[in-house]
């Protein structure tokens, strides 16, 4: 998701003792993690916010207590460099990474049974699906440290797409390819306090159509730092969260949903309570708001608010179903 343009920016210096040589490419691995791009071989930048702040401070931790030091400074002025050229240096890198990844899916599909070249049949079908699932992730990871909206995603999202419909029509009854990747069951779903209208309603697509094992876990919205094996909603630098004029739950449904008018109508009135822009003109909209606020000043409780915004939602489906979708 990308930030807005910005006049400030974190800077790590450091020094890292050349022996145990594994330490500096650990480090710049870990820089690179966080999106950090280069000034000079010891300088490493980040626009200034403050999960920015924390994963550099973290770095500067492990550096010290490997032997090395480190310093953190905050920068309105880079010597050389205007803000625009530094933007630059971040967009070029993502778009290159952009870039990888759809010529990695590309060769995928033109492969037709997997990036490896794999046989055909069953087997081959899952090595398309395991890479499937790994451009996926690593397209996540590269848009959560997009910070400036370089060129080049929609041109990955689109070579994604593109070998998801291949698999889909060598699947032919299996479903794999069009259901939920099996990465995102069984897992631990993090999202932040005070659950209100699309963070209930995804809630209730991910237990529905995703992930019917789900948990879920409700954190503060700042300083919260991600265990394995969990997936975040709705908050900063989430896996599925705003994306343009998009809510989250319409950005989930996109990528992992079905296609379905009952949920997409579901969509709509989400949207139009959650970001009040009025998109879709649902006329439920106004109503189902005033049941949510109900839901939501009824109890504290984020688990009850999901049961019971989950029980209300599941009624509205059913209703939609049926065959109202459509309907204004």
């Amino acid at each position: 998701m990308a930030l807005e343009p910005s006049a400030s920016w974190l800077l790590l210096i450091h020094q890292i003792p050349p022996q145990p040589a594994y330490l500096r490419v650990k480090i710049g691995r870990r820089l690179a993690k966080v999106g950090a791009v280069a000034l000079k071989n010891s300088v490493y930048v980040l626009p200034e916010s403050e999960a920015a702040l924390e994963d550099l401070q973290w770095i500067l931790r492990e550096v010290a207590e490997d032997g090395g030091e480190a310093t953190l400074s905050r920068a309105h002025f880079i010597e050389g460099l205007t803000d625009e050229e530094l933007r630059g240096q971040f967009r070029r890198v993502r778009q290159a990474e952009y870039a990888e990844i759809a010529e990695a899916a590309r060769q995928a599909a033109a492969g037709g049974n997997g990036a490896n070249g794999a046989g055909g049949g069953e087997g081959g079908h899952a090595t398309t699906l395991r890479e499937l699932n790994r451009l996926q992730r690593r397209l996540e990871d590269v848009m959560a440290l997009d910070f400036f909206a370089a060129e080049g995603r929609a041109e990955a999202e689109a070579a994604l797409m593109a070998l998801r419909g291949r698999m889909a029509g060598g699947a032919r009854g299996g479903g794999d390819a069009e259901s939920p990747p099996v990465r995102y069951r069984g897992r631990t779903w993090v999202t932040r306090q005070g659950v209100k209208v699309d963070r209930i309603a995804s809630a209730w697509l991910i237990r529905r159509h995703i992930d019917p094992e789900a948990r879920f876990k409700f954190v503060p919205a700042q300083g919260y730092r991600q265990f394995p094996g969990e997936v975040r909603f709705d908050m900063f630098e989430a896996e599925f969260t705003h994306e343009g004029e998009a809510c989250t739950f319409e950005v989930m449904l996109s990528r992992l949903g079905p296609q379905d008018p009952a949920l997409q109508a579901i969509a709509e009135i989400v949207h139009d309570i959650d970001l009040k822009d009025g998109k879709f003109g649902r006329a439920e909209a106004a109503g189902i708001a005033r049941l949510i606020d109900g839901i939501c000043a009824g109890t504290q409780d984020d688990p009850g608010r999901i049961e019971r915004g989950g029980a209300l939602l599941e009624d509205l489906y059913a209703c939609f179903a049926r065959g109202d979708a459509q309907e204004a």
